[in-house]
């Protein structure tokens, strides 16, 4: 009868991982040369980052002046009777 349970099955794998694990050589800077490249890659994230703030609140800002500066000269339906109301009030005399 063959043995093919979970124990033997992971003993055969847990003895070619250690073989192949013997086989394997760090390189004297690996250490050094992956920390490297990792503060690399988060510098540049962060650059990224922070020019990407800067972009969208520029954009941001000049919408909001566009939109501001698009209003009309001449006053709108809500103020249209303002004059005349103030006007009538300072010729009878009416105070508040």
């Amino acid at each position: 009868m063959n043995n093919t349970g979970p124990d033997r099955t992971e003993k055969e794998l847990s003895e070619a991982l250690a073989a192949l694990a013997d086989g394997v050589q760090a390189a004297p800077d690996a250490y050094r040369t992956a920390r490297g490249d990792w503060r690399r890659r988060e510098r540049r994230r962060r650059l990224v980052l922070a020019v990407l703030i800067a972009v969208v609140f520029t954009l941001a800002t000049l919408i909001g002046l566009w939109v501001l500066n698009q209003t009309p000269s001449d006053p709108g339906v809500i103020f249209s009777g303002a004059r005349s109301a103030v006007a009538s009030v300072q010729v009878t005399g009416i105070s508040r």
